[in-house]
């Protein structure tokens, strides 16, 4: 299910970012060949950086390319390694559960209820939103499934 969920999400972001390329390529030409700038273009492309920052970092998630900061000497993490990363894979899937999945919906539910609209493509807010709360299920999945893998290796 895994490398399914990877594949999706690659090719979802591969397209997310050819439409931003496109519509900056756009916006650049329609303003300085065509001296008539497209109002589109801005919200398309600002959207879209939304949408790859937050896939991306899930993405990242599920491939153990999350950035980590060692706060810890490298001489204790090596003698309790299993120890480390579960509690590293808890606290993503925590953070990700409570402020991403949670606050997320919130976040959703308020840009629906409000009847925020985008100013140019008049597209409700809350589907724009709805990035964030998919990106924290997909790492939540990720750290879990990631944890139960590194939970099995070191039993066998």
């Amino acid at each position: 299910m895994r490398s399914k969920i990877d594949s999706v999400l690659e090719k979802l972001l591969l397209i997310i970012l050819v439409l931003m390329l496109v519509s900056v390529v756009w916006q650049v030409f329609s303003r300085f060949v065509l001296q008539a700038p497209s109002t589109m273009t801005d919200e398309i492309s600002s959207f879209s950086l939304i949408w790859i920052g937050l896939l991306g970092s899930a993405y990242a998630a599920g491939r153990n390319l999350h950035l980590a900061i060692d706060l810890i000497s490298e001489n204790i993490v090596k003698k309790r390694q299993g120890f480390f990363n579960g509690i590293v894979f808890i606290s993503v899937a925590f953070f990700a559960f409570t402020v991403m999945i949670i606050g997320g919906f919130r976040l959703v539910q308020l840009s629906f209820q409000f009847g925020q609209t985008s100013a140019t493509l008049e597209i409700p807010l809350g589907f724009i939103y709805m990035v964030v709360p998919i990106s924290g299920i997909l790492i939540c999945y990720y750290s879990i499934d990631t944890l139960l893998n590194l939970r099995k290796l070191n039993k066998s």
